[in-house]
Formats: structure tokens, C-alpha cells, sequence
């Protein structure tokens, strides 16, 4: 399932995948591979992603029941 949120919040920052990557000590393979819902990330990295974001653990990976992401 893709995270078409973390992708937003990430476009909105004005923050390729390769500059979110840096922010949060991972590859830009890695932050393409959630957005993709490829990879899912431990809690530290969504923190991570979180924090360099601005957004909560619920902006970005919390899925709504019944709705995809």
C-alpha cells in the first residue's frame, strides 16, 4: 500500500527523497521503497521521518479503516 502521505509531506517541505534520506540516516532507496509500500520502516525511522517532517506518527502512517494510503 503506497504512502501517498509521507510522499505529500515531503513535496510540501520542498524535500526530494535523497534530502529526507539525509535527514534520517538512511538511503534514498529506502524512502522510495515506503512511499512505494515496499518497505515498512521500524518506529525509530518513522519518528525519525516524522521530526524532519513537522508531522505525527498519525499524519503520516496511521491508515484510516476501510481507506488506503
Amino acid at each position: 500500500m503506497k504512502n501517498l502521505k509521507l510522499k505529500a509531506a515531503r513535496a510540501g517541505k520542498d524535500l526530494s527523497q535523497g534530502d529526507l534520506a539525509g535527514l534520517v540516516g538512511v538511503t534514498r532507496q529506502t524512502i522510495g521503497m515506503i512511499e512505494a509500500g515496499k518497505y515498512n520502516p521500524t518506529l525509530n525511522l518513522c519518528l525519525a521521518i516524522c521530526r524532519a517532517l513537522d508531522k505525527t506518527l498519525d499524519d503520516l502512517f496511521w491508515e484510516e479503516e476501510g481507506k488506503e494510503s
